[in-house]
């Protein structure tokens, strides 16, 4: 039987990830950028649900914002205060069900969650009450495992053998995400998507060494500069192509509350 995520379950891994956050992949500056897209966010309220480490938040909060998380662990929002206080970024803490968010109603400007709404099985309560929170002419931003990649058949596969970190969750094509943000009463903006850097043989393979064998290979692999800015070329211009969503490993869709 596939493990739930539950509170213990998260609480257990974010204790276990105090020490290391900066030995994890975090989301590549993609949440930020589609956030900024919608012009700056100083003296805005912006909320990240489902927070985690908080390191978009953060950003965003450095840049004028005024920023919340929301998490119902504990250890995660202990980790948002240790980063936050590091670097003398004021946020306020919340602990709360997303489902259940104690803000009234129109009272935020921007919220985004990442890694979140594929634990739901009915995603439309989490979607819901994102609008409700949500300012009209506000932004609500989904970001969620895409589905026609192999990332999602290796993960479906370890769901399966009980083995994948983050217990049960689920996936999503365009369509189906930019289904559900409509019927949770918002507009759809854009729909985005963005490419695993490094790739998911390097990462596989960086994380069989560690637990392993105890070896640690850089989080990014070293290479020519020039490959890398053609590369971020690149990919600058594939997200330009609905199509090319289809090849994501992740994909987000920006939501406008009329």
């Amino acid at each position: 039987m596939t493990r739930a995520s539950t509170l213990d379950h998260w609480e257990s891994y974010w204790k276990g990830h105090r020490q290391d956050i900066h030995d994890t992949y975090s989301t590549g500056g993609r949440l930020v950028r589609e956030v900024l897209a919608d012009g700056p966010v100083e003296g805005r309220l912006v909320l990240e649900i489902g927070a985690g480490s908080g390191r978009d938040l953060l950003e965003l909060a450095r840049q004028g914002a005024r920023g919340i998380v929301l998490d119902y662990s504990p250890a995660a929002l202990v980790l948002v205060r240790q980063q936050a206080d590091s670097l003398g970024i004021p946020v306020m803490l919340v602990q709360a069900d997303a489902t259940r968010m104690p803000f009234r109603d129109c009272a935020i400007d921007v919220s985004f969650h990442q890694g979140l709404l594929e634990h739901f099985r009915d995603p439309r309560r989490l979607l819901a009450e994102n609008t409700r929170i949500t300012r009209p002419g506000g932004r609500v931003l989904v970001d969620v495992p895409q589905a026609w990649h192999l990332y999602t058949v290796m993960k479906q596969v370890l769901i399966l053998i009980n083995r994948w970190f983050a217990g049960w969750e689920t996936q999503f094509n365009v369509p189906q995400l930019e289904r559900l943000i409509r019927e949770s009463g918002l507009e759809v903006v854009r729909t985005y998507g963005d490419w695993m850097v490094p790739g998911l043989w390097y990462r596989v393979t960086r994380e069989v060494l560690k637990r392993g064998f105890g070896v640690r290979l850089p989080l990014h692999p070293r290479g020519p500069a020039a490959w890398s800015r053609a590369w971020e070329r690149w990919r600058s211009w594939l997200r330009g192509r609905r199509w090319a969503l289809h090849s994501c490993h992740v994909i987000g869709t920006v939501g406008r509350r009329p």
